[in-house]
């Protein structure tokens, strides 16, 4: 039998789906004749579409190597698509473009190099190649789908999800492209719509692992919907245990449900998976959780590098236009939102002789009187929510910032990816996100010495600049409404209360086992908590009664205007912080209504915020360094009323003369970092401590 024989029988068998006597006869032509392109060539398929990729491009660049001219552009177009599934985007863009240089009618070839394109990063000219592909086949549903995926990227997402109406015109039950019009339109705030199309897409497939977790995720972040979250990230888990992050996701909620029968062996997963570089949890959702610093790390690296990897810098040196020092903060939470509460006063207090203030909004307005506030306070509020990563940082560069702050971190309406272009010399994280970022292109983290100890500097990607105070900007213009009746508030008349306002996510089974042994030891005493969901508030009861603790001794606490909840914390007698990830924003709201505040010194950024906030209002004493030494004084200032008393008086006298809720103090030691960064702006950076003013 001749080569060309044994090939064509081969492909007889190979179309008829019997691909193991298909590769006898591929294998018999070649050990006839080795360099036989044609078999070369579909022994190349065959092993593509048993994805044995490796052995794909092994066959296809010897069939290349082989063949005569008239027949390897097919090859190439062959062996680019290995090379995207290999994530060789770059050397696969190469075989793209010398294929269609020989034939540029290749529609599959033009939206193939769209994918290549867009993988990396370069997501205009993937535009231009999809929208090649639509002229030669206007029903291409594979290039419009890709396009809107496209579009999505650079934020058009009108246009976006145009493209996808497009392919769902031609494919009305097309699943991928539901998910992906979902994906749209959860980012243009059309939440209702795009549950609705991720069920439809999973009424289709049940098992898209894509589609599980976003509606799982959508689910409880804006409908409240924590039951039918949990089921789908459970059946996110069966069907891909393995799905990039999932587990930590699923993890966050059941911490949000107070559901803590399985807390310890998930936990061990997910720090053993951050151990061996899986991508198992979110380093926001990690705070919750870890201890070690050391690995907050290793979570940060491995999510910035799937997540945001470095690009090219817009910024390349040189010399800067005269004037201001130019700082840019990016932020997607300018509203009525903890970070602008805390940083409000900051944005008036800058130094307008010595800064130019720009804030990058990628949230948009709320019209409250905060959002004012801000509006009057900085320089240019310029919107970013319409721009790529590349185009909102070529933006930036436009405006030549010399230092550009994020705000966000990985928490909020974050974009990270922006500073991954470097659009500024120098690139700070500060205040929302308590731990490091884990990558290459931001130089500095806003600490002190309290939340980051000098010892601990090498768990941070960033160089720390350690204010002399605490890291924490606070507004000392926050009002306060008139305090309501203990009754109003849903108190009982009488009686001790312990509080905690921190969301139910924050809340470990450790941490919840002290708050009750502190009740046990204090009769008539309550815990008055932010209502969680109603799943929560369930679990948290029948907790409190498997630690002996009547169920009723729990009082929850409904969301109110920040005036009133201000004003009701004045009826609390001691606030009870938690850990791993303390009270933050929460922590200082108690202090400024002149609520005591007791933390035990936590081993992590996360879980050192109240000890610095404590001691840059003077109550140290009210910082320990164990659970049992805070059970123990929890107690003790429960029975003994003069004790608290005299650090209610010490924190009404030092909340107006201590550096904690000194607001201009605070900025101006801002300030003074900023400063030294500037002067530093071409150099490595270092850590440094600000002196104090």
């Amino acid at each position: 039998m001749t080569p060309h024989e044994a090939t064509q029988q081969g492909l007889a068998a190979h179309q008829a789906g019997r691909l193991a006597e298909a590769e006898s006869h591929y294998a018999a032509a070649l050990k006839a004749e080795p360099d036989f392109h044609p078999a070369l060539h579909l022994m190349g398929l065959l092993r593509f579409h048993q994805q044995d990729f490796a052995a794909s491009y092994q066959y296809f660049s010897h069939a290349i190597a082989a063949a005569p001219p008239e027949a390897m552009v097919m090859l190439l177009a062959n062996r680019a698509e290995v090379l995207l599934q290999m994530d060789r985007a770059d050397e696969a863009l190469q075989d793209f473009d010398r294929a269609l240089a020989a034939n540029p009618g290749l529609v599959a070839a033009w939206n193939n190099r769209g994918l290549a394109l867009n993988a990396l990063g370069r997501h205009d000219e993937a535009l231009i190649s999809f929208d090649r592909a639509l002229a030669l086949a206007p029903r291409s549903h594979e290039a419009h789908n890709n396009r809107g995926d496209t579009l999505h990227e650079l934020r058009r997402f009108d246009d976006a999800l145009a493209s996808f109406q497009s392919a769902l015109a031609i494919r009305p039950d097309d699943w991928a492209t539901l998910n992906n019009r979902a994906v749209a339109l959860n980012r243009m705030g059309r939440i209702d719509e795009a549950l609705e199309d991720y069920t439809r897409a999973l009424a289709l497939e049940p098992n898209i692992p894509a589609a599980l977790h976003a509606r799982g995720n959508l689910s409880w972040s804006k409908k409240a919907q924590l039951g039918p979250a949990i089921a789908d990230l459970e059946r996110l888990i069966e069907i891909a245990p393995d799905y990039l992050f999932a587990r930590g996701s699923l993890m966050r909620l059941t911490m949000t449900a107070a559901r803590w029968h399985d807390y310890q062996d998930q936990k061990a997963l997910l720090d053993e998976g951050v151990r061996a570089q899986r991508p198992v949890v979110e380093p926001f959702i990690y705070l919750a959780l870890s201890e070690r610093p050391e690995d907050q790390l290793r979570c940060a690296r491995l999510y910035a590098r799937t997540r945001f990897p470095t690009q090219t810098p817009l910024w390349k040196g040189g010399p800067r236009r005269p004037g201001r020092i130019r700082v840019g903060y990016v932020c997607g939470e300018f509203r009525t939102h903890a970070t602008l509460y805390l940083m409000a006063g900051l944005f008036e207090a800058h130094d307008r002789r010595a800064f130019e203030i720009f804030a990058f909004d990628n949230g948009g307005g709320d019209g409250s009187p905060l959002r004012a506030r801000f509006e009057a306070a900085v320089e240019r509020v310029l919107d970013i929510r319409a721009l790529s990563d590349r185009q909102a940082a070529a933006r930036i560069r436009s405006e030549e910032i010399d230092i550009l702050v994020d705000l966000n971190g990985y928490s909020g309406d974050q974009r990270l990816g922006i500073f991954a272009y470097r659009p500024a010399a120098v690139q700070v994280s500060y205040l929302a996100y308590p731990g490091t970022l884990g990558t290459s292109y931001m130089d500095y983290i806003l600490a002190d010495r309290v939340v980051i100890p000098e010892d601990e500097e090498k768990y941070y990607a960033e160089k720390i600049a350690w204010l002399p105070h605490s890291y924490q900007i606070n507004d000392d213009k926050r009002a306060i409404a008139q305090t309501p009746g203990r009754t109003e508030a849903g108190l009982p008349a009488e009686g001790f209360v312990f509080c905690n306002f921190n969301h139910a996510n924050k809340f470990t089974s450790p941490t919840f086992t002290v708050w009750m042994r502190i009740l046990e030891q204090s009769p008539q005493s309550v815990l008055w908590l932010l209502a969680p969901d109603a799943i929560a508030r369930e679990n948290l009861k029948r907790e409190a009664a498997q630690r002996g603790v009547a169920p009723g001794r729990l009082v929850f606490a409904e969301t109110l205007p920040f005036e009133k909840h201000l004003a009701r914390l004045k009826l609390a007698d001691l606030f009870l912080d938690g850990l791993p990830y303390g009270a933050h924003t929460t922590a200082s709201d108690a202090l400024w209504a002149g609520l005591p505040l007791l933390t035990c010194r936590g081993t992590t950024f996360a879980g050192r915020v109240a000890a610095s906030l404590l001691e840059a209002v003077g109550l140290q004493e009210m910082v320990t360094e164990n659970s049992a030494d805070f059970e123990a004084l929890a107690v003790r200032l429960a029975h003994e009323p003069d004790l608290l008393c005299g650090i209610r008086k010490k924190l009404a006298k030092n909340r107006t003369r201590m550096p904690l809720f000194d607001t201009r103090r605070t900025t101006r030691d801002v300030e003074t970092a900023w400063r030294t960064m500037f002067e530093r702006r071409d150099l490595p950076p270092e850590s440094f401590l600000v002196p104090p003013c």
